[in-house]
């Protein structure tokens, strides 16, 4: 129908033209990750032109072009060539194998699109991810920790709670209970906290007593903590570890006192080292720290916890935060990342030479390291290279992608931007988390291997701002010119008698606070100065030089004409009679 009207020259619709809304497949190509642009080669010298490329017919041989196609249409189609023959293949051969070429399987890693998380103005210090992978929970060096929601995202990409946990503390860990209702949050204080899925804070647990020598006996941690871990099969359990040398076993349910404390000992003086890790294995069979020293300890989970089952001493270098390892999910293999760049891969079989290392250069400290869902690849990031190939995106961030029986490096996808501190693959839907040293989370996905997640958001759009979203992102006074001041802002200057004219007014906007009945401040004034209560009492107490006996006959009238106390005993009491002692005779003697 619409065809007939414009054949006619009529209109085939009335109104605005609607803008024509981008298909889902679209929004998807405007994620698409591209390239880094490689360095520039240096041209090399052009070829002499021959004489094939001249203009005119091309000769083959001494004849041309045009003579041999007229031979061969008078010669009749040339027979078909087997195989066997080793001259040439059937034109159907060779289209079936440009068909087998196009359908080689597609890699199944989700590195195609990405999309970027910016709220944060620092490094990315902690990431995770609920077991549903609808929820990302971010924290970082900037004090804050944020919440993004995938299914109530759109393309302006802005978490939906932001919160500063413990103050001026950076946030160092965060970890999603198996169940997903609850995520602890691990920082620079002595007491973790819990908070509930949308951040509201359910408890707070017991700090230890700093004065105690012996950390079996204290009630919680008396250092800075570093790192917390759930139970993968206990319900409400989980650990945390300490800069006291301690990992302590919680019950989510007791937030007074801990349920088991794993005291680490070290070799060095002080037999004292600060544990930078810990974590259960996959199904929570063993409890494993990493210490500052460089070793590594690995504990039975049903054991007593008084030496740790297997040791790794000098694992990574002495003096740096081994903060990134894993278990893997066949329940032996064991990855660590240590502060001096390397990767070790362990055998907790054999657990006293790592089976392999890798180089795994990084310039923060923190930087974790995880297996892949199917257990193939060992995911860690990198930060190196100069300016000008981060700024080219050819250096920085890199995600390194090594073999699990041996460390090789598998795949190195440069990210660009600055070094990358925190690495997650959430196995339901597939999908990368890297949080940068900048601030920035990426989010790498793939629109046909990852299910939801950034496949949430992406389609949605942005949604378009209106005028109350400009009014309220905007808080800048207006001021006129015929205000007092001429044009300024007057309120916030300091005048007495202004704030005692409103005082006075009915409903004011200041009120004057009710005198206090005795003590500093009676009578509705406080001294000029804080020290003038306390220095109105240095002043020397007179009534040890004075005579009890002359104090007391002071108020002796005063008791004897207004009785307070003795007054009922006036009427039936008889006066005290006292005998007169004449001491003239005494006085004449001792002269």
């Amino acid at each position: 129908m619409d065809m007939d009207f414009a054949a006619m020259g009529l209109p085939t619709g009335f109104g605005k033209a609607q803008k024509s809304k981008p298909s889902i497949a679209a929004r998807f190509e405007q994620t698409k990750r591209s390239a880094p642009t490689p360095a520039k080669a240096e041209p090399s010298p052009a070829p002499p032109a021959s004489k094939e490329v001249e203009e005119g017919p091309k000769v083959v041989g001494k004849r041309t072009r045009d003579e041999a196609e007229q031979e061969d249409e008078q010669d009749g189609p040339m027979p078909a060539l087997t195989k066997e023959n080793g001259d040439a293949v059937q034109d159907e051969d060779v289209e079936d194998v440009d068909d087998e070429e196009d359908l080689e399987p597609e890699d199944d890693l989700p590195l195609t699109h990405e999309i970027l998380l910016k709220d944060h103005t620092k490094a990315i210090s902690a990431l995770a991810l609920d077991p549903s992978g609808a929820r990302v929970v971010s924290g970082s060096h900037d004090y804050d920790a944020k919440l993004w929601d995938f299914g109530g995202m759109d393309l302006s990409l802005r978490p939906f709670r932001s919160w500063e946990p413990a103050g001026s503390y950076p946030v160092r860990e965060l970890a999603y209970s198996p169940y997903g209702d609850a995520f602890l949050c691990i920082s620079g204080t002595t007491q973790a906290k819990l908070f509930d899925k949308d951040g509201e804070q359910k408890a707070e647990f017991i700090k230890g007593d700093m004065y105690i020598r012996d950390m079996r006996n204290t009630a919680g941690h008396v250092g800075e903590l570093t790192g917390c871990s759930w139970s993968p099969w206990q319900e409400n359990i989980f650990i945390t570890s300490s800069a006291d040398s301690t990992i302590r076993i919680w019950n989510a349910e007791n937030r007074r006192k801990q349920k088991t404390v794993i005291v680490v000992k070290s070799k060095e003086r002080g037999a004292r080292t600060k544990v930078t890790w810990c974590g259960y294995n996959r199904d929570g069979s063993m409890i494993a720290g990493a210490c500052a020293d460089g070793t590594i300890h690995l504990w039975a989970s049903k054991s007593n916890f008084v030496r740790p089952n297997l040791s790794a001493e000098e694992a990574h270098e002495k003096g740096t935060d081994t903060d990134g390892c894993a278990f893997a999910v066949d329940g032996w293999g064991f990855v660590s990342r240590g502060g001096d760049g390397t990767v070790k891969l362990w055998d907790t079989r054999k657990f006293k030479r790592p089976v392999a290392t890798a180089p795994a250069p990084t310039m923060y400290p923190g930087t974790n390291v995880t297996f892949s869902p199917d257990g193939k690849y060992v995911v860690t990031g990198t930060s190196e290279g100069t300016k000008q190939e981060m700024e080219a995106g050819l250096g920085g961030g890199k995600l390194l992608l090594l073999k699990r029986e041996n460390l090789e490096l598998e795949r190195e996808v440069p990210l660009g931007g600055r070094g990358i501190l925190r690495v997650v693959w959430h196995p339901k839907i597939n999908q990368i988390l890297c949080g940068h040293a900048d601030g920035t989370i990426r989010v790498l996905y793939s629109p046909t291997h990852s299910i939801n997640g950034a496949k949430l958001c992406v389609p949605r759009g942005t949604k378009s701002r209106t005028i109350e979203d400009y009014a309220s992102s905007l808080h800048v006074p207006i001021l006129l010119p015929e205000e007092p001041g001429m044009g300024r802002d007057v309120s916030e200057r300091p005048n007495k008698r202004r704030r005692d004219k409103e005082r006075m007014e009915t409903g004011g906007k200041t009120r004057r606070p009710m005198a206090p009945v005795h003590g500093p401040g009676k009578g509705g004034r406080v001294g000029a100065s804080a020290t003038q209560h306390i220095v109105q009492h240095l002043f020397r107490d007179n009534t040890r030089d004075e005579d009890p006996r002359e104090a007391l006959l002071k108020y002796a009238d005063v008791a004897d004409k207004d009785p307070i106390w003795t007054a009922a005993w006036r009427q039936n009491q008889p006066k005290p009679v006292f005998q007169y002692v004449d001491t003239t005779e005494e006085k004449e003697e001792d002269e």
